[in-house]
Order: C-alpha cells, then sequence, then structure tokens
C-alpha cells in the first residue's frame, strides 16, 4: 500500500497536544519507510510544525481528500528558516486567511510528477486563491526548482497525489 499523502495527518505526521509549543515538536519521517531504499536525511523529516499548520488553517479535511494532489513540501529545517516569530504568528488564529494562502501555495490540484515536468521553466496554478497563485517550475540539468526553492526528494508517490520535499517554505508576495 502507498504511504498517504503527509498532510493526512492521522496517519502520517506526529503531532504534539499544543501546536504553538513548537519547541517540543516530536519529529516524525514522511512516509515512514525507507523511500527509494534510502531512509529520509533529517533536512526531509517533517516535524509537528506542519501538521500544526495545517490544522491552524483548517486544511486537513481538503488535504485528506481523494486528490489527485501535488505537495511541495517543506521539512522542518525551512520552518526553521523563516524568521523568528514567523510561525507562531501564522498559528494565530487572526493570521488564519494568511496561513491558508501560504499552505495552498504549496499545493498543486493535481498530480504532477518529475518525469512530468518540462525541461527549463514552466509555470503552474496552484489551490491558492488569486492573486499570485501560480508557482514557477525549472527544471534542469542541475534539478528542480520550485520559485525560490530547491526539491531535496521527488516523487514520494501517496494515495492521493505525489509529494516533492523542497528546501524552503513558499511565500506568495500577495
Amino acid at each position: 500500500m502507498k504511504p498517504t499523502l503527509p498532510l493526512k495527518v492521522t496517519k502520517s505526521l506526529t503531532a504534539t497536544a499544543n501546536p504553538i509549543a513548537l519547541n517540543s515538536v516530536v519529529p516524525a519521517e514522511i512516509p515512514s519507510t525507507k523511500l527509494n531504499g534510502t531512509p529520509p536525511t533529517s533536512s526531509e523529516r517533517f516535524t509537528a510544525t506542519l501538521v500544526a499548520a495545517v490544522e491552524a488553517a483548517g486544511l486537513v479535511e481538503t488535504l485528506k481528500g481523494p486528490g489527485p494532489f501535488t505537495v511541495f513540501a517543506p521539512p522542518d529545517a525551512a520552518f526553521a528558516a523563516l524568521p523568528a516569530g514567523t510561525v507562531e504568528d501564522l498559528l494565530k488564529p487572526e493570521n488564519k486567511d494568511k496561513l491558508v494562502a501560504i499552505l495552498t501555495y504549496h499545493v498543486l490540484p493535481r498530480e504532477l510528477t518529475s518525469n512530468e515536468m518540462l525541461a527549463g521553466p514552466f509555470h503552474v496554478r496552484t489551490l491558492k486563491a488569486s492573486p499570485d497563485r501560480t508557482l514557477a517550475i525549472t527544471k534542469d540539468a542541475s534539478g528542480v526548482t520550485v520559485d525560490n526553492a530547491k526539491v531535496i526528494k521527488a516523487d514520494i508517490v501517496t494515495d492521493n497525489g505525489v509529494i516533492h520535499v523542497i528546501d524552503t517554505v513558499l511565500l506568495p508576495s500577495k
């Protein structure tokens, strides 16, 4: 059986009781089994940060749906690289709209594997509402980039889509 999409919280990620207490997150590999024969490295592991964000945004049921989806998923290291206090502020109820915009900017309403990506730059539409709802993807000899993020692990196939681990949290301009 394929692993579930990592944002299907109940099966793939470990969350803490207090999602805002980011210093007490429990690392969880996505998926928990080896990928292509190699276990995920520390920079490819996810923590409750992503789970807390998806829950705070109210996107759990959407991402548990049949899809298909492509998720450009930033690991904990990418969240940690944001300015101090950013994640905590985004998790506050009054910032839900901004959090939804950021998270849906990481999701395509279709499955897009690395083999389906065109050489050179091209644009894809995300689940984010207008404006600024497209991502620029570039595939060349050095790898794949999505806007300013490098894909560090590609083609994690799930029941309802595919996951590409990226090294940076994507931030829409609007």
